[in-house]
C-alpha cells in the first residue's frame, strides 16, 4: 500500500441491489489482509469514506482476515477530540475461525467454503510439500461433487491451483493428475498454454538431465574438466545473481508489506531471474502481495 492517499486502491469493490419494500443500491467493499498490520482498520475507514465521497452511495465495509494471529480482530477505528467524534465499524471474516470445521465447509455449496479450505490448507502444510499435494488432490477432485457450472468449476480451480504452490516434480504429478480427471469429467480445466508451459518444464528437467550426464561422461578427460570448470563457475555466477536479486525483492516486499509468509519465500528462493525481474517491475504498482505475484 503506497504512503500517498491517492496511491490507494481497494481489494474489491461491488454493487449490489437489496431485495425488500424498495430497491436500494448498495457498494460493497471487499478487503483480503493477509498479514497482521494495525494500520488496517484506519485504511478501511478512509477507503470507505473515499468510495462514499465518489459515488454518495451507502458503503458497507467487509474485512476477510486471512492471517495466522488468531487474536487479532481489528472491527473498528475511532477518534475523540474537542467533542468531535469520527470512526467506522465493519463486519470481519477470521478464516481461521473454521480451523477444525473441515466436514462442514466440504458440504457447503458455497464457493467461498471451497477456497477457505483451500487457504487454510496451504497454511497448515507450509512445511510438509507431499502433505500440500495430497490435500490439492483433494480439493481438486472435490470440485466435481458440486452442481457448479463449467465455469465456476474452472474458476475454483484457478484459484485452489495459484494458492496451493507446490515444487515443480510435484506440480508436474499433480498436472498430470489432473489431466487424468478431466478425461474422466469430459472437463477441460487447463488453459493450453498452462499445458504448454508443463511440457516445457518437463522438456527442460530431461534435457537437463541429459546434461548432467554428458558431463560427467567427460569429467575423466581434462578437456572436459575444463570445460567443467568453466561450466561451473558461470552456473556459480547465475545461482549468485538468482540469490542476489531474490534477497532483495524479499527486502522490498517486507518493507512495503510487512513479515512476509513462508510460501512467499520459498516462491522467491525458488524463481528465475527472469521471473524475480518481473516482481520486482510489478511491485512498483502493486498495493497487496496478491497484485505481485498474480
Amino acid at each position: 500500500m503506497g504512503d500517498r492517499p491517492e496511491g490507494r486502491l481497494a481489494d474489491e469493490l461491488v454493487a449490489i441491489t437489496l431485495r425488500g419494500g424498495h430497491e436500494q443500491w448498495v457498494l460493497v467493499h471487499v478487503e483480503v489482509q493477509a498479514q497482521h498490520d494495525e494500520a488496517l482498520a484506519r485504511r478501511v475507514l478512509a477507503y470507505n469514506y473515499r468510495i462514499f465521497e465518489q459515488f454518495q452511495r451507502p458503503v458497507a465495509s467487509l474485512v476477510v482476515l486471512a492471517d495466522e494471529s488468531p487474536g487479532w480482530r481489528p472491527d473498528s477505528f475511532h477518534t475523540h477530540i474537542l467533542g468531535t467524534e469520527m470512526g467506522i465499524r465493519f463486519a470481519t471474516a477470521k478464516l481461521l475461525d473454521f480451523v477444525g470445521r473441515e466436514k462442514e465447509l466440504g458440504r457447503s455449496h458455497n464457493p467461498f467454503a471451497l477456497v477457505t479450505q483451500a487457504h487454510l490448507r496451504t497454511q497448515q502444510t507450509q512445511h510438509n510439500p507431499a502433505e500440500r499435494f495430497a490435500a490439492k488432490w483433494q480439493l481438486t477432485k472435490l470440485l466435481l461433487q458440486h452442481a457448479w457450472s463449467k465455469k465456476r468449476i474452472i474458476i475454483l480451480f484457478k484459484v485452489i491451483n495459484w494458492m496451493m504452490t507446490l515444487p515443480e516434480p510435484l506440480q508436474l504429478r499433480y498436472r498430470r493428475a489432473v489431466r487424468q480427471l478431466e478425461r474422466t469429467s469430459q472437463m477441460e480445466w487447463i488453459d493450453p498454454y498452462d499445458q504448454i508451459r508443463m511440457n516445457k518444464a518437463a522438456e527442460k528437467a530431461k534435457k537437463a538431465e541429459e546434461k548432467a550426464g554428458q558431463r560427467g561422461f567427460k569429467l575423466g578427460r581434462e578437456e572436459g574438466r575444463a570445460i567443467g570448470l568453466a561450466q561451473g563457475r558461470e552456473e556459480g555466477r547465475e545461482e549468485g545473481r538468482q540469490e542476489g536479486a531474490a534477497i532483495v525483492l524479499e527486502r522490498q516486499l517486507t518493507h512495503r508489506f510487512g513479515p512476509l509468509p513462508k510460501t512467499v519465500k520459498n516462491k522467491l528462493a525458488k524463481a528465475s531471474i527472469e521471473q524475480l525481474a518481473a516482481w520486482s517491475e510489478s511491485i512498483l504498482e502493486a498495493q497487496s502481495l496478491r497484485q505481485v505475484f498474480k
